[in-house]
C-alpha cells in the first residue's frame, strides 16, 4: 500500500521533475524541488507529446488544459530532398487516439512546463525553490540530507527519504554524487527557432507535421496555433558553433530555401549531447529523464520518456519500502525500454539524413508502405502504459 507522509528531495524543475513532483504528491508525499534558474524556463521550442506520455499527463489531471495549448497534427508529411511533395502522409490525428486510447499532440515546451508548474502550485505539499545557488546531499541508513543555499543567500538543511536528480544532461546528480560519465559531444547540432505562421507563404500545410529529408541535414516544422507561430529544427552535423554563426543545409530545395528564409538569422544552436550509462541510483539517490538517459530528439521520445520515468518512479517511492529498493527496481525495469528507445532514435538520424543514392532505397520503401504502416512499427512506444499511478 502507498504509504503517506514520505518525503523526497527532486533536483530540477523541468518537465521530468515537475511531473515527478506532482505524482508523488498525489500519493500524499511531501515534495521539496531544487531549481537553479530564477522562474520556469522556456529553454528548447516545440515538443512532441505522444501516448504513451499524454497518459502519464492525462492521469495527472492536465488533459483538458493541455488540448487549450496544443495541436492534433492530422499528419506527418515526409518530404524527399528538393521535392515540393510529400512523398510519404503518416496519418496522426483520429487513428492515434483511435489505436493507442490517448491523442499525439505538438506544442510549445514552455507551455507544458507552466501548465506542470500551475499544477504544482496547486498542492500545499510541493515546495519549488527558484534560484537555488548550490546543494549538497548526504545518504545516509534514514534517508537523505540536502544542504541547500537558497537565492537570497541564507541556507537550509532538509531531511527526506530520498534524492532525485532531474536536473537534466550536465546533471549535477549524475555526476558529482553518483560519480557516473559526463554527458557526450558527438557533432551534432540541433538549430531551433520559431517563426510566425503568417511568414511562411503556405510551404507547409498548418494541421499537421512537415519532415524534409536531406543528404545530411533534416528539418521538422509544425504549427503551434495557441503562439500563431510554427516550430521549426533543423538538424545537422557540425562541432559547436561560435556566437553568431547561422546554419547552412546543402541543396534544401526551394521549399527548404523558403522556410529557412522565414527564419532568417534567428536560429539558436542547441548542441546535442547523449547520456549513455546504467548506472541511475546508488542507495537512495537516484536519477532520471535526460540526466539518467539523453538521446538525440530523432524519434520525439526525449520529453516522454522522462516522463513516463516520473510515473514508473513514483508509485514505487510510496509503496515500496525503501527509496534504494524502490529506486533499484525503477531502474531495471526502465533500462531497457530507454535504451531501446535511444537505439531507434540513433538510427531513425541516419536514415534520415541519407544520400543519394541510399535515399533513393529509404524513398521507395517509404513510399511503398503507406500512410499507416508506422502505427505498427511503433506501437511498442506508443501503446506503452507505465500504469495507473496517482488517481486525478
Amino acid at each position: 500500500m502507498p504509504s503517506p507522509g514520505r518525503n523526497y528531495v527532486i533536483a530540477g524543475a523541468g518537465i521530468a521533475g515537475m511531473t515527478l513532483a506532482l505524482a508523488l504528491a498525489k500519493f500524499g508525499a511531501t515534495v521539496v524541488v531544487l531549481e537553479r534558474s530564477p522562474t520556469i524556463q522556456e529553454f528548447g521550442a516545440g515538443l512532441q507529446i505522444s501516448p504513451n506520455a499524454r497518459r502519464v499527463l492525462d492521469r495527472l489531471g492536465l488533459g483538458d488544459a493541455i488540448d487549450q495549448v496544443s495541436l492534433e497534427p492530422e499528419a506527418l508529411d515526409v518530404y524527399a530532398q528538393g521535392s515540393k511533395h510529400p512523398l510519404a502522409s503518416l496519418e496522426l490525428g483520429a487513428i492515434m487516439r483511435e489505436r493507442f486510447g490517448a491523442p499525439y499532440a505538438v506544442m510549445h515546451r514552455g507551455d507544458l512546463a507552466k501548465l506542470l508548474y500551475k499544477a504544482c502550485r496547486c498542492f500545499a505539499n510541493i515546495d519549488i525553490l527558484f534560484g537555488v545557488r548550490s546543494w549538497d546531499v548526504v545518504s545516509h541508513a534514514r534517508g537523505v540530507t540536502v544542504a541547500i543555499d537558497e537565492a537570497n543567500g541564507q541556507s537550509r538543511t532538509a531531511r527526506a527519504d530520498g534524492f532525485i536528480g532531474a536536473d537534466g544532461v550536465h546533471s549535477q546528480t549524475r555526476i558529482g554524487v553518483l560519480d557516473g560519465p559526463a554527458a557526450q559531444y558527438r557533432n551534432r547540432i540541433a538549430w531551433r527557432t520559431l517563426v510566425s505562421a503568417d511568414s511562411l507563404g503556405g510551404q507547409i500545410a498548418m494541421d499537421r507535421v512537415s519532415v524534409f529529408f536531406g543528404g545530411g541535414f533534416h528539418l521538422v516544422c509544425y504549427p503551434l496555433p495557441h503562439r500563431s507561430q510554427v516550430n521549426l529544427a533543423l538538424f545537422m552535423p557540425g562541432a559547436i558553433p561560435p556566437d553568431g554563426v547561422q546554419p547552412q543545409a546543402r541543396r534544401p530545395g526551394p521549399k527548404v530555401e523558403a522556410l529557412l528564409a522565414a527564419a532568417a538569422d534567428n536560429w539558436i544552436a542547441w548542441p546535442m549531447y547523449t547520456v549513455d550509462t546504467s548506472l541511475w541510483h546508488h542507495g537512495n539517490i537516484g536519477i532520471i529523464g535526460d540526466a539518467a538517459h539523453a538521446m538525440v530528439p530523432f524519434q520525439a521520445q526525449g520529453a516522454a520518456m522522462g516522463i513516463e520515468d516520473a510515473a514508473t518512479l513514483a508509485p514505487l517511492l510510496m509503496g515500496t519500502e525503501s527509496a534504494e529498493t524502490a529506486l533499484s527496481r525503477y531502474a531495471g525495469i526502465r533500462q531497457p525500454r530507454a535504451r531501446r528507445v535511444a537505439a531507434l532514435s540513433a538510427e531513425n538520424g541516419r536514415i534520415f539524413h541519407m544520400a543519394w543514392p541510399f535515399s533513393l532505397a529509404r524513398n521507395v520503401v517509404m513510399r511503398l508502405q503507406g500512410p499507416r504502416a508506422h502505427l505498427k512499427r511503433l506501437a511498442w512506444i506508443y501503446s506503452h502504459d507505465v500504469g495507473d499511478g496517482p488517481a486525478p
